[in-house]
C-alpha cells in the first residue's frame, strides 16, 4: 500500500447498471483520510433493453453484463491513465443481487485480482451504498442511514465499518418498487421514480386522500422513545390503484395529481419514520449535538424527497447529507470505495477465490 495514498478497481453487476471505477483514497494513521477522489467511473445503464418489460428480466441483465464488462474496465483504467498494476487492491460486488449478474462481475474481478497479483476484497452492495456519501463528504461515523432503493427500504445505525444496527425496514415492497408499480398503475414509463417526479411537479399533492400507512402507530417504549420505524408500502399501491380507477379514464392533468398525491404521501412516510429513527439514534448515542443523517441509493434522487427529508432532519438537529444524483444510483465508486476501506482496515478476502455469490446479503450480517 502506498504510503499516503491508495487505489482500488471496483466492479459492479448486481442489477441492470454495468460499472467499473477507480477510486483514490488518502490514508492516515490507517485510516482513510477523508472523501478521496473518483479518478474513473464507467456506468452504463441496461434502461432501454428493459424498459419493454416493465422491469428487469435477469437473464438479459446477465447477457448484457458479459458483453460490456471488459470494455468499461478498459475505459476505466483508459480514463484514470492507469493499469490493473497500479492498483493496490480490486473490489467487486458480492451480492445481494440478482445471482447472475453478480457472479458474472465477482468471477472477472477474482480472475483480474488472480492475474495481477493484488488483494481482492467481495463487497456488500448494499454496504457500498451506505459508504456512498462518503465518496465526496468527510462524514464520519457514526451516522444514521436511510437506504432507500429499487429492492431495500432500511433505517441503520452506522457505527463504523461493518457495524450496522437496523432500526427499521419495509414489511412489503421497497420504496422504488412502489414506485415502479405505481408507475405502471398510471400507464407510464419504467423506470417508474423519474416518470412520477417530473409529473409530480404539475400536480396536486392533496388532490387525492392516500393513506400513509404505518405513521398511526404512536407507540412508546419505557423511555418515552417511537417502538415503530418500519415501512410499508403495499397498502399505498392499492388505494393508489383504486383512486386510479375512479379517475379513468386519465389524461395528463390527472396523472399529474395521482403522481402528486402518491410522492406527497412516500415523502411523509419516509420523513416521519425516519424522525423516529432519529430519536432512536440519539438516544443510543446519548448526545445533545448536531448529528449525521445519510440518504442513499436510487430513490435518493428523487429531490421532492430529499427536501421532505431535508426538514426532518433540521427538526431533529441533524445534518443532511446525499450523495450527487450519479452516485445514488448503482455505481462501481461506490464498491471501490467499500473495498478501499476494508483494505485499509486488513479486511481483505484470505481466500478470494472462495468469496461466494450471494443473492441475499443482509448488512446487517
Amino acid at each position: 500500500m502506498a504510503a499516503n495514498h491508495i487505489y482500488v478497481l471496483g466492479l459492479e453487476t448486481s442489477c441492470d447498471e454495468t460499472a467499473a471505477a477507480i477510486v483514490d483514497v488518502p490514508v492516515k494513521n490507517g485510516a482513510p483520510n477523508g472523501a478521496g477522489r473518483i479518478l474513473a467511473n464507467q456506468v452504463l445503464s441496461q434502461i432501454e433493453t428493459h424498459a419493454p418489460y416493465g422491469g428487469v428480466v435477469p437473464e438479459l441483465a446477465a447477457r448484457a453484463h458479459l458483453s460490456h464488462l471488459d470494455g468499461l474496465i478498459a475505459a476505466a483504467l483508459n480514463q484514470a491513465d492507469m493499469t490493473l498494476h497500479d492498483m493496490d487492491a480490486i473490489a467487486a460486488t458480492a451480492g445481494p443481487g440478482l445471482i447472475g449478474g453478480v457472479l458474472i462481475g465477482l468471477t472477472t474481478g477474482k480472475a483480474l485480482a488472480l492475474a495481477a497479483q493484488k488483494p481482492f476484497i467481495g463487497v456488500n452492495h448494499l454496504e457500498g451504498h451506505a459508504l456512498s456519501a462518503r465518496l465526496t463528504e468527510p462524514v464520519g461515523f457514526p451516522y444514521l442511514l436511510l437506504l432507500v432503493s429499487g429492492g431495500h427500504c432500511q433505517l441503520l445505525a452506522v457505527t463504523g465499518l461493518g457495524d450496522y444496527t437496523l432500526l427499521g425496514q419495509t414489511r412489503d415492497d421497497a420504496v422504488g418498487e412502489a414506485y415502479d408499480k405505481a408507475a405502471k398503475l398510471m400507464s407510464l414509463g419504467y423506470p417508474g421514480g423519474p416518470e412520477i417526479e417530473q409529473r409530480a411537479r404539475h400536480g396536486n399533492r392533496t388532490a387525492h386522500a392516500l393513506p400513509r400507512p404505518l405513521l398511526a402507530d404512536n407507540r412508546a417504549d419505557e423511555n418515552g422513545l417511537p417502538k415503530n420505524c418500519d415501512f410499508s408500502f403495499s397498502g399505498l399501491k392499492t388505494a393508489l390503484r383504486q383512486a386510479t380507477e375512479k379517475a379513468a379514464p386519465l389524461d395528463d392533468a390527472k396523472v399529474a395529481d395521482l403522481a402528486a398525491s402518491f410522492e406527497a404521501a412516500v415523502a411523509d412516510c419516509l420523513s416521519t419514520q425516519t424522525r423516529r429513527a432519529m430519536q432512536l439514534f440519539r438516544h443510543r448515542l446519548s448526545s445533545a449535538d448536531r448529528l449525521n443523517l445519510v440518504v442513499a441509493g436510487g430513490v435518493a434522487a428523487n429531490q421532492y424527497l430529499r427536501d421532505a427529508l431535508r426538514a426532518a432532519a433540521e427538526a431533529e438537529n441533524f445534518a443532511l447529507f446525499v450523495p450527487p444524483p450519479g452516485l445514488c444510483t448503482d455505481n462501481a465508486a461506490m464498491i471501490a470505495r467499500a473495498g478501499a476501506e476494508r483494505f485499509i482496515a486488513g479486511q481483505i478476502d484470505a481466500a478470494p477465490m472462495a468469496t461466494p455469490a450471494r443473492a441475499r446479503w443482509p448488512l446487517s450480517d
